[in-house]
């Protein structure tokens, strides 16, 4: 296969200073992508004034780029702020007059149960992980449907899909991200705005006080190509979710069972149907247009029931 590279193409990468974002930024920029590496360069804990806030953490990656012949440039806007995801798109317009890609990637972490976490804790995740992707996606998606081009690649994980104990801000943001990408899909399906969601695997600082000394390879390397193949010009999905973890690669999806029809349901006739709906020996993924394919199956089922 011909290797495909993003020559002539713009790519804005949030949290792109360490870890996964790092990698996406050196793999596009090594393939012809200019870059814009944004970072804050804070701590974990999406504090700017907290020790160990670098500022200079997105200059060292663009100064990785550039030494190997690539271009980028560094910015330091955040992205829980309106102002600052304009601010993100608007370094890449600026210097290079457009944005083609654009991977959210920037993260924080605060743990804390339901019972105990913090209103400061739940917000502080909510702006960097929710709102954060709403604020970069939508300064990006003007400029992309305009130019009729884009490709955007958003951030969930197994714990906003599956759950994880203490991570209940982390959680809800990530799965939050399943909508976002649906409508993105959907409003840029006639301008060649595509829309993904990467659900990646890695050790990054993330993992800081967990134990991965069993552990099989998990660098952020392994995702990367991943997130390359979402934003390049060539990829034909849209309105998708993809896992990446320690070099498995699957798609992952929102699926229904066939379900049970009845004209008229009590409390007890629902108890009774229980096991019926339940049961996963078909199912359906609507896919991209899910929500009026959920509507139209649904309305033939009733048809059909009421025509029995």
């Amino acid at each position: 296969m011909e290797e495909m590279r993003f020559d002539g193409r713009v790519a804005v990468i949030t949290g792109a200073g360490r870890g996964l974002g790092r990698a996406y930024a050196l793999l596009l920029a090594a393939r012809g992508a200019k870059v814009v590496v944004n970072d804050l360069g804070g701590a974990i804990r999406g504090d700017l004034d907290a020790p160990g806030a670098d500022i200079s953490v997105a200059q060292s990656v663009v100064d990785e780029i550039v030494a190997a012949g690539g271009k980028a440039i560094a910015n330091t806007d955040s992205v829980a702020t309106p102002e600052g995801g304009k601010a993100i798109v608007q370094a890449a317009l600026d210097q290079w007059g457009g944005i083609d890609v654009l991977v959210h990637n920037a993260g924080n972490v605060r743990y804390g149960s339901i019972r105990e976490l913090s209103s400061a804790d739940l917000h502080a995740v909510l702006d960097v992980h929710l709102l954060g992707a709403f604020h970069v996606v939508q300064a990006a998606f003007g400029p992309m449907c305009d130019a009729g081009y884009g490709r955007i690649v958003l951030t969930s994980s197994v714990g906003g899909l599956y759950g994880n104990e203490r991570c209940v801000n982390y959680g809800i943001s990530k799965s939050a991200m399943l909508g976002l990408n649906n409508i993105a899909a959907l409003e840029g399906e006639e301008h060649n705005v595509k829309c993904n969601v990467i659900v990646p695997g890695a050790v990054t600082r993330m993992a800081e006080g967990i134990d991965i000394s069993q552990y099989p390879p998990m660098e952020p390397e392994l995702v990367a190509p991943v997130v390359g193949w979402l934003s390049h010009e060539d990829c034909p999905v849209t309105g998708e979710m993809f896992a990446s973890m320690a070099g498995r690669v699957a798609r992952m999806f929102v699926a229904e069972t066939d379900g049970v029809y009845r004209p008229h349901w009590t409390i007890e006739d629902v108890a009774a149907a229980s096991e019926a709906f339940h049961d996963k020996a078909k199912l359906h993924d609507f896919g991209l247009h899910g929500h009026v394919d959920h509507i139209g199956y649904s309305f033939k089922m009733a048809t059909a029931g009421a025509d029995a």
